[in-house]
């Protein structure tokens, strides 16, 4: 069954891992779903064990070895620049889990599951921002996304940290009046923001929970609030200055091509949010379709994989229609 099983598609984030193990054909042998791939936290080998767990359930389930397996098409959290896919690609190779392996960023997961043909940009937004974009000849435009030394702004951490700091200066007077000094600290039920400084510094409200904020930040942004306001037009103003600096480098700022918006801050189709997107780029790219990608990203890694080993459109189009 070498053959049928001819496709191991990985999408790897922080928090999950979601494998699919497909035939040549795009039929889905078997899927699995295990933790999350964080490298850069407990090392490349020790992610490498966490992806093992999971593909070796999937290998099981449909009865399979790793050899049997023709391709690996990986799309991987923290593989943010080139060396670093190719880092990971070697270690993927180490484990024989394919007779090829491609390693990607997973954001061009997020963008090969809303598109048609490997065409199109994707703007990430979950708790960081990424933009990706490919064209059908193999080019692609990308971002290091590495954080604010690589010019980034926003993503759902990065606007529960402005929000706080908005709501701290105004609640000591060196900013100007927001209603976040309430708004947040009252999501965990302290009375001020002195009381949720205190709280999260002195670890009494988790850090993990920061994120927490930024659906707060939103919700007094839609009441009204100048401040909370600004936040959301500022992560808009990145989103499409991301996406037509990607659109450009691919020469298709002109053309009609899908914007696809994905994570969890954009795909909760704020009204504010989405409408000054979709304002400003048509503006910058006036034949650009912007939608919300709703399909799984490992579908993306799968279908990538499909197009590396030359499969069938008959077998694509069966892919997709067993995720929809």
């Amino acid at each position: 069954m070498g053959v049928n099983a001819s496709v191991l598609a990985v999408d790897a984030g922080n928090s999950k891992t979601d494998v699919a193990l497909v035939g040549g054909d795009g039929t889905v042998l078997a899927t699995a779903r295990g933790g999350g791939f964080r490298p850069p936290t407990v090392g490349v080998e020790a992610a490498m064990d966490v992806l093992a767990s999971v593909i070796g359930q999937a290998l099981a389930d449909a009865g399979e070895r790793a050899g049997d397996v023709a391709h690996v098409s990986a799309c991987l959290a923290n593989a943010d620049l080139p060396v670093e896919e190719a880092e990971l690609a070697d270690a993927m190779r180490a484990r024989g889990w394919g007779g090829s392996v491609e390693v990607r960023n997973d954001t061009f997961a997020i963008l090969r599951a809303g598109v048609d043909e490997p065409r199109g940009v994707a703007v990430v937004c979950g708790a960081g921002i990424n933009c990706v974009g490919m064209a059908p000849d193999g080019r692609t435009a990308r971002f290091p996304a590495i954080g604010r030394i690589s010019g980034d702004w926003g993503g759902g951490s990065g606007l529960a940290e402005e929000a706080l700091w908005f709501a701290a200066r105004a609640e000591d007077g060196r900013g100007e009046p927001t209603e976040l000094v309430h708004t947040l600290p009252g999501h965990f039920g302290l009375g001020s923001m002195y009381a949720l400084i205190e709280a999260l510094h002195r670890g009494h409200v988790p850090e993990g929970r920061r994120h927490e904020l930024t659906p707060v930040l939103f919700a007094t942004s839609a009441a009204g609030d100048p401040v909370a306001s600004a936040l959301v037009d500022r992560l808009a103003d990145e989103v499409v200055a991301m996406a037509s600096v990607a659109l450009g480098r691919l020469g298709l700022l002109g053309e009609e091509v899908p914007v696809l918006l994905g994570g969890s801050v954009l795909a909760a189709r704020h009204p504010r949010l989405d409408g000054r997107i979709t304002r400003l780029l048509a503006e910058r790219a006036p034949r650009a379709v912007v939608r919300v990608v709703a399909q799984p990203p490992v579908l993306g890694a799968a279908l990538l994989g499909l197009d590396r080993t030359g499969a069938a459109p008959e077998a694509h189009r069966r892919l997709r229609a067993h995720y929809t």
